[in-house]
């Protein structure tokens, strides 16, 4: 090849492979292309590029397995993927096993060439090989975090990257966010995910027992102490230690905590002998920190070794493209509970779950679906089964009765649009949101003059992406 920088393209989509390969030649790339994972790793063992952008979703290779296969032989090559579909799993595995990047679709170009440019830099900066694990954890969750939006996915990488360190971590967000989740999420996939995740509430223990708790006590250092008991710092050692609403720990807690951050070891009650604890600290808060210090109520120093990597959660009213994603994958946990499983939302449903600011967050949307699944009566959720609170915040769906029946056919391709748009172009995924099949939803986009690039549901089938 020239002197060019170099980008292997990889899609099994030949109209997305031409297009992305076309945005990188016009600012000064030489770009080859590779129409799956196979053909991509006969061309990388010929060629030495300086970076490779894949899907993820292919078949029978897909984009994680030639991430696999690449950094085992070429450890320093630059790897960013692609992909429609952002979530926990997803993004951590990638960012995990070496990837240098991670973009979601619909493909922002500018966001794309920026991107691709750093990933070459950095090929031609790299001196030394990169040794760290790269295996995911594949032990099982009680919950999962789920999002393709852009801040979601930005947390999503950090968190990859985050895991492989001993870094302490501070997450910030919104009560209901998922905070837990994601400290848990940095524990299943550290080093130290053999061992403890030992999580506490800051504000659910008084003065009077955050040292038992936290320390342990020995056999009859005070009333009631019966046995010797080990501490909650104790118990995670060699873990991860959740500490959980940390701005409302007092400021006698706060003190105690610094203590066993700044010397790793802890005391129990009534002994004299200290006990050494490995434990990685992970907090999280919804309240500003900074702001407590200001006001007085929180040590700047315990801050400083609380804050060494900081994790914000956007609140869900910030990322109205996750709520489908997230309403379906709750519709699923309890749909299926029902004597008559509950499969589906209706269009007007989803858009009033999509119309709400949530500020329960991801907690509120999940005990809205359990409620709304409870109530239904049919297969399909329907708008009655919603909430009060959220109908009042629906931007009038409600009253669709009073438009005149001329308006009808515009309102009708107007929601096929909406869902089309939050579904990112996935038609099956479109059809399930609209409450229809796949056929009906191609009946109505040829009626409407939409989605031309594919003409049957046998084209959509063969696109897991949609794209």
């Amino acid at each position: 090849m020239s002197g060019l920088p170099s980008i292997l393209v990889v899609d099994d989509d030949q109209q997305n492979r031409e297009m992305l390969a076309e945005a990188l030649s016009q600012v000064g790339f030489e770009v080859d292309m590779a129409c799956d994972g196979a053909e991509a790793l006969s061309k990388a063992n010929e060629v030495m590029y300086d970076a490779v952008l894949s899907d993820i979703r292919m078949t029978p290779l897909s984009g994680l397995d030639l991430l696999d296969f690449l950094r085992k032989t070429m450890p320093e090559m630059p790897i960013v993927l692609l992909t429609a579909f952002g979530s926990v799993d997803t993004a951590i595995q990638a960012m995990k096993q070496g990837a240098y990047n991670y973009i979601t679709k619909p493909v922002n170009l500018e966001e794309l060439v920026l991107t691709m440019t750093r990933a070459v830099e950095y090929r031609r900066l790299i001196e030394d090989n990169r040794t760290l694990p790269r295996t995911f954890s594949e032990r099982p969750r009680t919950a999962s975090l789920i999002g393709q939006s852009k801040k979601l996915v930005e947390v999503f990488k950090l968190v990859g990257r985050v895991s492989r360190s001993r870094a302490a971590v501070l997450i910030q967000g919104e009560s209901g966010t998922g905070k837990e989740l994601i400290a848990r999420a940095i524990h299943d996939n550290s080093l130290r995910a053999t061992h403890r995740f030992v999580a506490v509430n800051c504000s659910a223990i008084p003065d009077s027992l955050l040292e038992s708790e936290l320390f342990g006590h020995i056999k009859g250092s005070f009333t009631g102490a019966h046995i010797l008991r080990r501490g909650l710092l104790e118990e995670a050692s060699g873990g991860t230690f959740f500490l959980d609403e940390v701005g409302d720990l007092s400021s006698v807690g706060q003190a105690k905590l610094l203590r066993v951050l700044q010397e790793g070891e802890i005391r129990r009650i009534g002994s004299n002998e200290s006990v050494q604890v490995d434990v990685r600290v992970i907090a999280a808060s919804r309240r500003n920190l900074a702001d407590l210090i200001e006001a007085g109520r929180f040590r700047e120093d315990l801050l400083y070794r609380l804050n060494t990597v900081n994790i914000f959660i956007p609140p869900l009213r910030e990322r109205p493209e996750d709520i489908p994603l997230l309403a379906e994958f709750f519709l699923a946990r309890y749909g299926d509970e029902k004597e008559v499983p509950v499969t589906s939302f209706s269009p007007a449903a989803m858009r009033a779950l999509t119309g709400y600011a949530w500020p329960g967050n991801v907690r509120e949307l999940e005990h809205v679906v359990e409620r709304a699944v409870a109530l239904a009566s049919h297969t399909i959720l329907a708008l009655d089964d919603l909430p009060s609170e959220i109908l009042r915040k629906d931007g009038g769906i409600s009253n669709h009765t009073h438009l005149l029946p001329g308006t009808l056919k515009a309102l009708q391709r107007d929601q096929v649009l909406r869902m089309l748009e939050s579904a990112h172009g996935n038609k099956e995924r479109t059809a399930r949101l609209l409450g229809i099949s796949r056929r009906t939803l191609y009946r109505l986009l040829d009626r409407y003059d939409v989605g031309k690039t594919h003409a049957s549901p046998e084209a959509d089938a063969a696109d897991p992406n949609g794209s």
